[in-house]
């Protein structure tokens, strides 16, 4: 059998070779793919020579979705299998030889087969181009991740052999040659489609989305191997080639059409649950090809997942009247969505998602207008009318309140997570553009379960900021806005209020002081140096105004705020709008500084005073930010800054210099490490700084949040998500050689695809 298989495989090899359609077929891919992975290699040339940092290159050059190599294959690889299929089978119809095969001692099965392993045995020809890129790569680049690049490829090889199994199929369905490329494009366009099909209803959404060929090679390309994708390659190749054998037999031995359509149906619903069951989170597989493990959770996130132990549900609650509900209750919406817990999934299978659709009272100002004085059942139907949604599929109001209440969260779109030991976590989505959550959100919302996190108090009775106002120099945003993304309990902490009337609380672990404006009592001072010399982390942010109270508090650590206020000269910013650098120190105090300070960004600091250090109490000190070093000073006469011209006037003891705005200071206490942070302004995180902007200002004021509290937590939460940096970070070639190799594969190796075409040809015609 394998022999006979083997010699079919060989002779439809030798036409496709004696024939020009196969060789135009590998020269314009050769180019296409020469093209693609040239454009990018002279991108990254072009970059380095600006004097750009570079990293990932690998990555970059095959596996992006901004031009990379493979992906740009895989947009464009259904133009070439229509052309090679199309005569397969159809050939043999049309010519007559068909009969001669049927006359012979050869089953159906070893044709198609042979017929098949001969496109197979091509599209290695084919993807042997991509080989040599990568072996390009391998020589051009530096830690050339290649068990990425191979994955990629392996993906790529897959989706070409799905698409010539269908492609000898629809060959067998007719004897006409273009009707059969036709046919192979519309059955393709199908696969791409049918995702969308059936969202509405959860098995025939999980069936039709696993038959969707679209972008299946997309976790390949990204360097991941899962059993899922692996399994839908097979199980749609074995679908199409048994089509296609059960359609020969059917012709060959004059099977009745009712037997063969249930041969049909039985292969197709066989398939589907193969499949179904190949996408249970349960029985997947996967394994990270990529260097840096980029497409797996990071090990902090692994060790919390590792801890939930029983059953866990995550609820997503969906309420279709709110600005954007009607796009989360679409069935298109579920799949995706879904998507984004896999990495968790994958180490946690018995992990389940939920989803809740209702209509309830929510703030959407749009949908008033649009629908004044109708009720919420008749703006739900309106809703739904006029984007085709199902108004039985959305919970009453009555009937939502009765299972949660959801006021708390206004109504919105929020996930719940609730451990079968009755633990619950909330997960929302953000204001901004990434708008869901990411891996450092949600394993901080898991976190919540496995441990008890850092409390932090905020002191009240003072006249300090507060974080239940929604005022621009409060904290509401910076400690619990539900809807951004830094708030400190939507990165794993609890916030409230302390006030020093009676002894702090044993489970705070954090204090903030920001801008008392009222002198503590000596029986508050000996409340608060109780929690002092106990241990506890501290965070004192001061305001020049507030000198006289303040800096009694930074005495307690051996500091004070500097007389007068910082200013800076600058065209742009008003005089007291000063900007503060990360030092090279702040990299030691957390990772977050470390970013801010290569990639160039800054700290606002709006009315801010200088610190200096006046006592040594015994603190490791760190200066995290400093003010510039030219143009500014400690301005000491000018109070008006929107009116008046600041002057350097050294004589009242003004001096130009750079001064430091956020100090940390550490030591060890009762068998632990204080830490304390202190800073000469308040405004810098309030709700006015953190949800606006200047124009031409790379602020990143949020980074001292989470900076900040990732240190005076004793680097628990927010959780540290970081991977390494990827090492393949440098190119061997310089522009010139990148033009070269350009030329190289775009010219000079389809000029001998051509040559050794035209020599086999001509070889040929000799005999």
């Amino acid at each position: 059998m394998f022999k006979m298989i083997y010699n079919i495989a060989r002779t439809e090899l030798q036409m496709l070779f004696y024939s020009p359609v196969a060789w135009l077929l590998l020269v314009v891919f050769t180019v296409q793919s020469a093209l693609a992975f040239s454009s990018q290699l002279l991108g990254i040339t072009t970059s380095m020579e600006m004097g750009y940092n570079v990293s990932g290159i690998t990555y970059d050059i095959f596996a992006s979705p901004w031009g990379g190599l493979l992906p740009s294959i895989q947009g464009y690889l259904y133009f070439y299998i229509p052309l090679l299929t199309m005569g397969v089978v159809s050939r043999e119809l049309s010519s007559g030889s068909i009969k001669l095969l049927y006359s012979s001692p050869i089953t159906n099965f070893q044709i198609i087969v042979g017929k098949y392993f001969a496109m197979m045995i091509y599209g290695a020809i084919m993807l042997g181009i991509l080989v040599l890129l990568g072996l390009c790569g391998l020589c051009t680049v530096k830690d050339f991740d290649w068990p990425m690049v191979l994955t990629g490829i392996l993906g790529i090889y897959l989706l070409l052999c799905a698409y010539a199994a269908i492609g000898i199929f629809m060959s067998s369905l007719t004897s006409y040659q273009i009707v059969a490329a036709i046919g192979t494009l519309i059955v393709l366009m199908l696969l791409s489609m049918v995702g969308g099909w059936g969202q509405d209803y959860d098995f025939v959404r999980d069936i039709t989305y696993w038959l969707s060929i679209n972008g299946r090679s997309n976790t390949f390309i990204a360097g991941m191997l899962c059993s899922e994708d692996i399994l839908y390659f097979i199980i749609v190749i074995c679908l199409f080639l048994a089509l296609t054998i059960i359609r020969l037999n059917a012709v060959r031995q004059k099977i009745r059409f009712a037997v063969t359509l249930w041969r049909n149906v039985g292969v197709i619903v066989i398939c589907c649950l193969l499949g179904y069951f190949s996408s249970l989170p349960t029985l997947k597989a996967y394994y990270d090809a990529t260097e840096t493990k980029m497409n797996t959770l990071t090990k902090n996130s692994q060790d919390i997942v590792a801890k939930l132990d029983g059953d866990l549900t995550i609820t997503t609650y969906i309420n279709v009247l709110e600005d954007g509900g009607t796009w989360y209750a679409a069935g298109y919406f579920l799949k995706p969505d879904m998507g984004r817990f896999e990495q968790y999934q994958r180490f946690k299978p018995e992990m389940k998602l939920k989803y809740v659709y209702y209509y309830d009272t929510v703030n959407n100002p749009r949908l008033d207008e649009r629908y004044p004085g109708k009720t919420l059942r008749e703006k739900m139907v309106e809703v739904c009318k006029i984007y085709g949604l199902d108004t039985n599929k959305f919970m009453r109001p009555e009937e939502i309140r009765a299972m949660i209440d959801l006021s708390g969260e206004g109504n919105g779109f929020v996930r719940q997570i609730v451990r079968e030991n009755g633990e619950k976590a909330w997960l929302r989505i953000y204001n901004d553009m990434q708008r869901f959550p990411s891996e450092r959100e949600i394993t901080a919302a898991f976190k919540r379960m496995v441990m008890k996190l850092p409390v932090v108090g905020f002191l009240t009775g003072h006249g300090e900021r507060s974080f239940s106002s929604n005022k621009d120099r409060d904290y509401s945003a910076f400690a619990n806005d539900k809807k951004f993304r830094y708030a400190l309990m939507n990165q794993g902490f609890d916030v409230q209020y302390v006030t020093l009337e009676e002894k702090i609380p044993a489970d705070i672990n954090i204090l903030v002081i920001a801008e008392s404006r009222e002198a503590l009592s000596p029986e508050e001072e000996v409340v608060l140096q109780q929690y002092i010399d106990r241990g506890g982390n501290l965070m004192v942010l001061g305001e020049p105004k507030r000198r006289e109270v303040m800096n009694p508090l930074f005495a307690k650590f051996g500091f004070e705020m500097m007389e007068g206020q910082l200013v800076k000269q600058d065209t742009n910013l008003q005089a007291d709008i000063v900007l503060s650098y990360p030092t090279s120190g702040a990299d030691s105090i957390a990772y977050d500084f470390a970013t801010m300070r290569r990639r160039e960004m800054v700290l606002v600091t709006p009315g801010v005073a200088g610190l200096r250090q006046v006592e040594d109490k015994g603190y490791r000190v760190t200066e995290l930010f400093r003010s510039d070093t030219t143009g500014s000073w400690n301005e000491l006469e000018t109070t008006n800054f929107v009116d008046d011209t600041i002057r350097l006037n050294p004589s009242l003891g003004e001096v130009e210099h750079s001064y430091p705005t956020v100090v940390a200071l550490s030591r060890k206490l009762n068998g632990k490490e204080q830490r304390v942070l202190l800073a000469g302004d308040a405004d810098c995180i309030s709700n006015g700084e953190l949800m606006g902007g200047r124009r031409g200002i790379d602020a990143a004021n949020f980074t001292l949040i989470m900076g900040s509290f990732y240190w005076l937590s004793d680097n628990e939460v927010p959780i540290d998500v970081r991977r390494p940096r990827l090492p393949d970070d440098k190119l061997y070639v310089a522009g010139t050689g990148a033009g070269v190799i350009k030329w190289g594969f775009v010219l000079v190796l389809p000029l001998l695809l051509v040559a050794l075409g035209v020599l086999i040809w001509v070889r040929r015609k000799g005999r």
